[in-house]
């Protein structure tokens, strides 16, 4: 950070705090501060700028919550890896990730066969009370946690596990049983973390969470997996081509 120029006008209408953030946002944009790079404590910027530690604190956090930094207990305050952003195409958030270089990860919070309540059976076209998997994971990408994942699966050919689906992504093992996934229907939408949504992810209570919804089908039309899914809005943006009819 010693490097970074920081000219504040003291006349401006502009408040202190958000000048500050937004020159650290510019030269992150620029590339200036690399992901990982740390920046002076808030004791140091505030000398170096003539500025109330408040003041700093507030550009900061402003920072933080936008999800361009990050601070990791003994180590400061950095910048965190680049904003996921993911094409709306039939691939699951690991692939995705991998192709990214982003390095993902899966912890599997929960796997098991419970009785399917009416709504996730009329989704997977099977009877109320039929047994169903159902599995809660973890997914980070470089080391961050980025989104939870709750899917639904009807007996199937593919044999889950937590430690195959800690290797590989969801799609890669059902491909790899033969299902051949052709189509899904999907509904993108947008909620606030709940306490446990925000210990997961790292994020404060109330934090802005995306969500997707997601049915997918095979070549034959039968329903093969139902997702429920939460992203961090800070981490995380979906990208859509649109095409003139």
């Amino acid at each position: 950070m010693s490097e970074l120029q920081i000219d504040l006008d003291r006349s401006s209408p502009v408040p202190l705090y958000f000048q500050v953030a937004e020159q650290i946002s510019e030269a992150i944009r620029r590339g200036d501060l690399p992901p990982g790079s740390r920046l002076d404590n808030e004791i140091l910027l505030a000398d170096r700028l003539g500025l109330s530690r408040p003041t700093v604190r507030q550009a900061i956090q402003y920072l933080v919550d936008k999800g361009l930094l990050v601070r990791k207990r003994g180590v400061g305050t950095q910048v965190v890896h680049g904003q996921v952003k993911r094409s709306v195409e039939l691939t699951s958030l690991y692939d995705d990730l991998r192709r990214a270089g982003q390095e993902p990860a899966t912890s599997v919070l929960a796997i098991d066969t419970v009785a399917s309540d009416e709504s996730i059976a009329q989704v997977l076209g099977l009877t109320t009370g039929a047994e169903v998997l159902r599995i809660e994971r973890l997914r980070y990408a470089s080391g961050e946690p980025l989104a939870i994942l709750h899917n639904w699966l009807p007996p199937g050919p593919a044999t889950l596990t937590a430690a195959a689906l800690e290797e590989r992504g969801l799609y890669e093992v059902l491909r790899a049983a033969g299902v051949r996934l052709r189509v899904a229907n999907q509904r993108i939408g947008a909620k606030v973390a709940s306490p446990a949504e925000a210990r997961l992810l790292g994020e404060r209570r109330g934090a802005p969470l995306i969500t997707m919804v997601r049915t997918t089908y095979d070549d034959q039309g039968k329903a093969v997996e139902h997702g429920s899914h939460v992203y961090r809005a800070s981490h995380y943006s979906l990208e859509v081509t649109l095409i003139e009819r």
